[in-house]
């Protein structure tokens, strides 16, 4: 299926980019979007939502550059659905920065009309953590609840085996194209959950993994999820991106209790500040959602003991678990590298932003989500911290130290 539309919102984000409320504005303000795309530039200047920059792109960018896009699904049997489409999911329409298209290989399951728990956490997670968040995804699964993941190595794709040996159905947000192959070990994984559930992004299908479009992702998966459990995350995990997302949405946080190693700072973090209901078992995320869950259509729970799930293959996956050598995964999502900073007196947000970066570029949402403070005011940080020499930035509204 390719959207009627596909080709004018396709060329809407080649111009204004990615995570953008602009999006919204534009659903909002035209019923047939055509109109908007084919007015040129008086229409562009009208309608109030766009910047000189904006309407620039837009003159610049060719709209076959969206057919090349639309050829490429068609060749490689993806999906486009569109903000405008009937099966586009509501509750993605509902949040800041919707997506304009989502790309999909395989079958989005009624993720509206169906109970859908988020599964987050380390990708270098423990035994314990990876044991439990296979088992959260394979009850869960059992129970008739969509499962929502990255991906990822570690957490995320621990709760995606569960599911897919469950035989449920289980969605993978990615932060890069469907085509192109982030995490190669986790291939078969990926070609599995399309049988059973749908691979999906907001970027076309070869677009390579970069850093600050993980936690972009990061809020399609909150937006999906009626609740998200973090499994294992530690103070500075992207995980907790996913978590500030649900609470600003709206959705239950859950979190799994662990012990009081760095991997579970955050999560613990979490419990301990009341914002996250301790779990131990899925009944417990279950029992949060009697309205939705005892509706008619949900299977049977009275055999499942979640305490004797143990991990069983699925048919036509190979699973290569990580190593723990502690070498570098050269494909894995970005982190933070240590830096030497100068001492520097600094007071409130100031101290805050300053101490927070390092020599990796970080979004602007990134810092935001993490230290809890308004996009505002770590903007109004940076730009001191830019006057000051200390800090610079980069393109996509990421800033990196001096």
């Amino acid at each position: 299926m390719i959207s009627k539309n596909a080709r004018y919102w396709i060329w809407i984000t080649l111009a204004l980019g990615y995570n953008t409320d602009k999006i919204n504005k534009l659903y909002e303000l035209y019923t047939d979007i055509a109109e908007f795309c084919l007015g040129g530039e008086k229409e562009w200047r009208f309608c109030g939502v766009l910047s000189n920059g904006d309407i620039n792109k837009l003159k610049s960018i060719k709209k076959s550059e969206a057919d090349k896009i639309m050829k490429r699904c068609e060749e490689l049997g993806y999906s486009i659905v569109c903000i405008d489409d009937s099966v586009y999911p509501e509750c993605l329409r509902n949040i800041y920065a919707s997506p304009a298209v989502l790309y999909v290989s395989g079958n989005l399951p009624d993720i509206d009309n169906t109970l859908s728990i988020g599964i987050v956490g380390t990708r270098r997670a423990s035994n314990y953590g990876t044991h439990n968040a296979y088992k959260f995804g394979y009850a869960l699964s059992k129970c008739g609840v969509i499962t929502v993941s990255g991906g990822a190595l570690g957490v995320d794709c621990a709760s995606h085996r569960g599911s897919l040996a469950a035989k449920g159905k289980t969605v993978c947000v990615l932060g890069c194209g469907i085509n192109y192959n982030y995490l190669p070990q986790n291939k078969d994984m990926r070609d599995a959950i399309t049988n059973d559930g749908a691979l999906i992004s907001e970027y076309p299908p070869d677009t390579p993994p970069i850093g600050y479009q993980f936690p972009a992702r990061n809020r399609i998966i909150a937006a999906l999820s009626n609740g998200v459990l973090i499994i294992e995350s530690g103070i500075k995990s992207g995980s907790l991106i996913t978590a500030n997302y649900a609470l600003e949405m709206g959705k239950e946080l859950f979190a799994l209790l662990g012990n009081n190693s760095p991997q579970n700072e955050g999560s613990n973090a979490r419990i301990k500040e009341g914002t996250a209901i301790p779990v131990t078992d899925f009944m417990d995320i279950l029992s949060a959602f009697d309205n939705i869950y005892l509706k008619d259509g949900y299977k049977e729970i009275d055999e499942l003991n979640f305490a004797d799930i143990e991990e069983i293959p699925v048919k036509g996956m190979v699973y290569k678990k990580p190593s723990n050598n502690n070498k570098a995964d050269k494909t894995a999502e970005p982190e933070q590298k240590p830096v030497h900073k100068p001492d520097v007196k600094l007071k409130g947000d100031l101290k805050k932003v300053y101490e927070f970066l390092s020599a990796e570029p970080v979004h602007i949402d990134v810092i935001s989500n993490q230290l809890f403070i308004p996009v505002f005011r770590v903007s109004v940080a940076l730009t001191q911290l830019q006057i000051m020499g200390l800090v610079k930035a980069e393109p996509g509204r990421r800033f990196v130290l001096k």
